[in-house]
């Protein structure tokens, strides 16, 4: 085999394996059949913990939501955290509970989320939901990941989705669909394949136990990633909880980039971190949950996974045509197509209501603007912090 050949299907490799993990858990997720506990666990004493950064306007607008929960019984703390404006007050306008925190050199929701910790303490919870203020869950929902936390010990994920909306832009829609996709297809697909999900940063339950010895107090803009890459270390890997539901209101064109910007050059940074010494770790130890994990931290966001493979597929057929190896190319071409056929399974089976052909049909521009974005995350030119949405066309 020529040096090329070998280049070509080094090249391959890392991508191949990305591929591979994205397609089984798109695969299992679009089974039939829900993903989650029976129901029938015993209630648990609930706590609904909102952090909020300038969060007064989505309050006044969607507060009726976490009002909800106080009037069905369920304690609601509102952190109000290192705020500019009225946040406070239209938390306690709503009847909830608020606690104040203003700590400039220390900003991030992981500060936040700690320092609610410390006002529950004094009477501890049997479970801590985890609700963004914009954020939308029901009192039924809160109840069935608070109970499924208290009885397995295990951090609960709900399925944690944007409200369809068809009307708007084409970068909205795709970002929504990918939504769809990586936070109830892929989150059923890791629950039959390991038994885990990646914990979302809203629609989440903690046991108080874990929740009392979490790392929270950093200042990881994706502080859910981190938070779930610590629970799986300690045994305490997170479930999937299809039954429950959190949903939050779509973003402006504008709004979306900033968010997408925001999550996914946290992800990256947190994937490089971790994601070798997770895959090393559960080989030492053998834990398929940690293992799991550390590869699914390897497959990028949709938009890069599809750039990717795209770029290498055009890499190798161009070293094939200088005689490297044409299996390679065929290869590389089979693997963007298999990727491609899993997207359009997920639209085809779940996201009509997501995105519209149309919008699907222009994937690419969107995949050319990501491309600008990463170069950007990789030239340090984005600036990553925790910032209030803009949320638009609000219920």
């Amino acid at each position: 085999m020529s040096l090329a050949a070998l280049a070509g299907w080094a090249v391959l490799a890392p991508v191949a394996l990305a591929d591979a993990l994205f397609v089984t858990e798109v695969t299992l997720g679009l089974l039939p059949g829900r993903v989650g506990g029976r129901g029938d666990e015993p209630p648990a004493r609930a706590a609904v913990l909102v952090p909020a950064h300038n969060e007064a306007p989505t309050l006044r607008a969607d507060g009726d939501a976490l009002a909800a929960l106080a009037r069905a019984g369920i304690r609601v703390l509102v952190v109000a955290d290192n705020c500019s404006d009225d946040t406070a007050d239209a938390a306690r306008a709503l009847g909830l509970e608020v606690t104040e925190r203003s700590d400039p050199a220390r900003r991030g929701k992981g500060y936040a989320l700690a320092h609610g910790r410390g006002a529950l303490a004094a009477d501890p919870p049997d479970a801590v939901v985890v609700v963004d203020a914009d954020c939308a869950m029901d009192a039924d929902s809160v109840a069935r990941v608070a109970a499924r936390a208290a009885a397995t010990g295990r951090p609960v994920q709900a399925t944690d989705l944007i409200r369809p909306d068809r009307t708007g832009g084409p970068t909205v829609q795709i970002a929504t669909f990918a939504m769809l996709v990586k936070n109830l297809v892929r989150q059923r697909g890791a629950a039959r394949l390991a038994d885990a999900a990646v914990l979302n940063g809203t629609g989440m339950a903690f046991p108080w136990r874990a929740f009392a010895d979490a790392k929270l107090a950093t200042g990881e803009v994706v502080e859910d990633l981190a938070l779930g890459i610590e629970m799986v270390r300690s045994g305490r890997a997170p479930l999937f909880e299809e039954g429950a539901n959190v949903w939050s209101s779509a973003s402006s064109e504008a709004g979306t980039r900033e968010q997408r910007a925001r999550w996914e050059g946290g992800f990256l940074a947190v994937a490089r971190r971790h994601a070798p010494g997770l895959i090393g770790g559960s080989l030492r130890r053998l834990d398929r949950r940690e293992l799991w994990l550390g590869l699914h931290l390897c497959v990028p966001p949709l938009a890069l996974l599809v750039a990717v493979n795209a770029g290498v597929a055009a890499l190798l057929a161009g070293l094939a045509a200088l005689g490297g190896s044409g299996a390679a190319a065929v290869a590389a071409a089979a693997l963007l197509a298999m990727v491609a056929l899993a997207v359009l399974a997920a639209w085809g089976l779940k996201g009509r209501t997501y995105i519209s052909a149309a919008a699907l049909a222009k994937v690419p521009f969107y995949v050319a603007w990501k491309l600008g974005l990463y170069a950007r995350l990789a030239l340090g030119r984005q600036r990553l912090s925790w910032t209030r949405t803009e949320r638009v066309d609000r219920p």
